[in-house]
């Protein structure tokens, strides 16, 4: 918490008795760490930071998504617009 206030960074909590809340956030650490951030020993923070953000590029843009019939999460988010 002293990191967070530190670095201007806003904690957001579940509400108390709704873990569904957190279901999607765990899901989506769960498939950063174990395609990608367990792949790889990084030696400094900006290279992890770049491999990261390739991945999510990755995960939004050429990732299908069978829990939304097979698209991308981009492909998803054009349609409902």
């Amino acid at each position: 918490m002293e990191w967070a206030e530190k670095h201007n960074v806003r904690l957001e909590y579940i509400q108390p008795g709704k873990p569904q809340q957190n279901a999607y956030i765990e899901r989506y650490n769960r498939s950063v760490r174990g395609e990608e951030l367990s792949q790889y020993i990084f030696e400094i923070i900006e290279k992890a930071q770049d491999q990261a953000t390739q991945w999510l590029w990755t995960y939004n843009n050429e990732r299908p998504n069978m829990g939304i019939g097979g698209l991308t999460l981009a492909m998803k988010l054009k349609t409902a617009a």
